[in-house]
């Protein structure tokens, strides 16, 4: 059995950056990173090759990471299965696993569908499995490489004795 403990929660936003300051403000979370237009190398959508431009700004909720998500592209994509460009809500959780494809094969033996397989130009992994049937929502997998064990614990850092003040801060890709 792959048991599956949560690193994050993804809300689909129509402007992360907005979003962000407000979620900042009204929840406590935070502070935001913002990575517009993040690179993607190559994406498949239920098996065929779809463009996926997003942007994400990434905080922190106490132990759990918040990730604020837009997807600036009119085609279909695993963010427009749920949810319109002007819509808000709970897309996905996200997890850390041990072999991203032994995932993958665990959850499809399970009933439940790979909706995306993408990889960054940085060379991180990540699909998305539509488990709505049972939780309502997505799950994100992706295995904990270096480098991004290493910007969860820079956001994680950044929220510690975190002010209030500069709710957003962009970052470059």
């Amino acid at each position: 059995m792959l048991a599956l403990k949560p690193v994050q929660i993804a809300y689909h936003v129509p402007d992360p950056a907005t979003a962000a300051v407000r979620c900042a403000e009204r929840f406590g979370w935070g502070p935001f990173f913002l990575l517009e237009h993040i690179p993607i190398a190559s994406c498949l959508y239920r098996g065929r090759s779809e463009p996926f431009d997003h942007s994400s700004a990434y905080g922190q909720a106490g132990d759990l990471m918040i990730e604020l998500i837009t997807d600036h592209g009119s085609g279909p994509s695993a963010l427009r299965d749920m949810y319109a460009a002007d819509e808000t809500g709970v897309h996905h959780v996200a997890y850390f696993v041990p072999k991203l494809a032994e995932a993958l094969a665990h959850y499809r033996e399970k009933g439940f569908e790979t909706v995306m397989l993408a990889r960054t130009t940085g060379g991180v992994e990540f699909a998305m499995v539509d488990a709505r049937s049972d939780v309502g929502h997505m799950l994100e997998f992706y295995e904990a490489r270096d480098d991004l064990a290493q910007f969860y614990s820079f956001v994680k850092q950044k929220s510690q004795g975190w002010d209030g003040r500069d709710p957003l801060r962009r970052l470059s890709v």
